[in-house]
């Protein structure tokens, strides 16, 4: 079946269940962003493959909605679908819930599966339907529909990330969340999102693509902890060590039923973004549970690294720097050689440079190698049939990372392949002075990235440019590429600490023309403190030289300059023990001082 044909049958499916609309999300039951393919309903009934959008359908229509970063793309795979492009936080452009809203009849029924929605999407579906008596309905009917191809629910065999690199056993971080827990009056939580239950048990897995987690819940009590996880594929050993650390093991599908069972009284802590609408009301009908909203302990836990993990994830980060310098040098001998390089021919050869590396267990998202106007896409991916082939002209934008036994890492460099014009200099220059301008920040405590955003964006506003979407984005360590609950935009609300780290990647994407992104990973550390509080800073661990060539030495400020040169000096000393004579000299060249 096509797109319009698979929307057909849930129409059809719909009429049949008296339900006068569907919702269909980029979710499983954890709220993941990257998602197992068994859970990728919205991308099979759409045609669009980008992480992040909803699909609503009613009884007449299909839309759907997708951010920025998505419009090039989504506007592409939904052509002929019938599907209507919902471009998010557009002008005019309702959210899905006003959408759906004004398009159902009164006293009609909204369905959806309440496993893989979370309760504050159908909290807000419910305060639209309000004034139209429109009631929603827990139902799953993507299962009748998707049969013959679906996959399975994945099971890959799960293992232990050691204290060496995790810094602290299980059984200490329970006791942490239970201690942010009574500073909240609570004395449980069910722990759902997977990279919160990898980090909190130090087990990893690989589910889902680029990510190692394993499909789990984990349920916080006062005296115990219960692990719910398909059994068969954990080892005895890590097993044992679990129990022996307070934690009980029960199969995956027993959550449900683990939550009515309780009759112990608690107060459980729970995050309306984070838990599905099902387990919720699971929840709620429990007497023995008093719910209370709030944020999931872990995450913030998880987003400070401690001392181990931030050793560790420096250690990453030379590994993969070795690995990027080894590819620019690749790079810049083919182009001189005029030899044929393609997206993909990039794409390839970034993965096995970061596979000879100590530790490395694969790739942390899909690489983005987007040459001229492919860039404009922020999260295009090279495919075979129609990778484009790099010209001794324009830019190629390299946006790649990796998982290793000892750091995740997420790295963009923007690559001037021959000849440049003054304005893709300019465009190229203005993005670099973004990325500096987050980098120098020197912010006082309390302050959160929407406070910060703007120093990224004043440069891009003077010249009346912008870019959808954050400045970035908290990494997980051995975990999630795109991690929270810090982030650098403006929708950023938690407190930047010492010891959180964050992206820095401002950009300009002009469709048809260029993508311009420059990305390090950032560390908060402690700047210095005054009879006016505490101050912080940030720290770049990406150790990679950014391309100067494309630069206007002018357009940049002294500061600026000196942030540069002192950031490739520390780049060369950090990585020239790792590499070859040829690759110093190289890495030497790159770094040279821009006056």
């Amino acid at each position: 079946m096509n797109a319009s044909e698979k929307i057909s049958a849930l129409q059809s499916a719909m009429k049949k269940n008296g339900m006068a609309g569907y919702l269909i999300p980029s979710a499983d039951p954890h709220m993941s962003e990257y998602l197992p393919q068994h859970y990728r309903a919205r991308a099979w009934f759409s045609g669009f493959t980008g992480s992040a959008g909803t699909l609503a359908v009613t009884a007449e229509k299909a839309a759907l909605w997708t951010d920025g970063r998505y419009f090039i793309q989504a506007e592409r795979e939904l052509a002929g679908s019938g599907i209507e492009l919902m471009r998010m936080n557009e002008p005019g452009v309702p959210k899905v819930e006003e959408w759906l809203a004004e398009q159902l009849p009164a006293d009609s029924v909204m369905g959806l599966d309440g496993k893989v929605n979370a309760v504050d999407a159908v909290e807000k579906l419910e305060k639209a339907f309000a004034d139209k008596k429109v009631s929603v309905c827990d139902q799953d009917l993507v299962s009748e529909i998707w049969t013959l191809d679906r996959p399975a629910i994945p099971a890959t065999e799960v293992w232990a990330l050691g204290v060496e690199f995790a810094g602290k056993t299980a059984a200490e971080k329970l006791a942490d969340v239970r201690a942010s827990l009574a500073k909240h009056h609570a004395d449980a939580t069910l722990v759902s999102r997977l990279d919160s239950v990898a980090w909190l048990l130090n087990l990893r897995a690989s589910d889902i693509a680029y990510n190692p987690f394993a499909m789990a819940y984990c349920l916080v009590l006062p005296e115990k902890a219960v692990l719910f996880i398909n059994t068969k594929r954990l080892p005895e050993e890590i097993r044992t060590a679990l129990v022996e650390q307070g934690v009980e093991v029960c199969e995956y599908e027993e959550v449900e039923q683990a939550l009515k069972g309780l009759t112990q009284p608690v107060k459980m802590l729970y995050e309306k973004t984070g838990l599905s609408y099902r387990l919720y009301r699971t929840l709620k009908e429990n007497s023995a549970v008093t719910l209370q909203e709030g944020e999931e302990p872990v995450a913030l836990l998880k987003g400070v690294k401690n001392e181990t993990e931030i050793k560790n994830l420096k250690n990453a980060h030379v590994k993969d720097g070795v690995a990027m310098v080894r590819f620019a040098i690749w790079l810049e001998t083919q182009l001189a050689e005029n030899k044929r390089v393609t997206e993909c021919d990039v794409d390839a050869w970034l993965r096995a440079a970061r596979a000879v590396q100590p530790d490395n267990l694969g790739e942390s998202f899909n690489t983005i190698a987007a040459y001229g106007g492919n860039a404009a896409m922020m999260h295009y991916a090279p495919e075979p049939e129609t990778c484009a082939v790099i010209e001794k002209h324009g830019f190629l934008l390299v946006d790649s990372g990796a998982q290793y036994r000892d750091g995740t890492t997420d790295i963009t460099r923007t690559y001037s392949t021959g000849e440049l014009t003054e304005e893709e200099k300019r465009y190229y220059t203005l993005v670099l002075k973004s990325h500096i301008d987050i980098a120098r920040a020197v912010f006082k405590e309390g302050m959160a990235g929407m406070h910060l955003d703007i120093l990224a964006r004043e440069t891009m506003w003077r010249e009346g440019l912008d870019y959808r979407c954050g400045t970035g984005h908290g990494v997980g360590f051995v975990g999630g590429v795109h991690e929270g609950p810090q982030s650098l935009s403006s929708r950023g609300t938690t407190p930047f600490v010492p010891g959180m780290t964050v992206t820095d990647e401002p950009g300009v994407y002009e469709e048809g023309k260029l993508g311009i992104r420059i990305e390090n990973e950032l560390l908060c550390k402690e700047y210095k403190e005054t009879e006016y509080g505490k101050f912080y800073c940030f720290e770049p661990i990406t150790y990679c030289p950014i391309d100067t060539k494309p630069v206007l030495a002018e357009m940049l400020t002294q500061d600026e300059k000196n942030w540069l040169n002192a950031y490739h000096a520390m780049v060369f000393k950090t990585l020239e023990p790792h590499l070859t004579e040829q690759e110093k000299a190289w890495l030497e060249k790159a770094c040279r001082c821009v006056s």
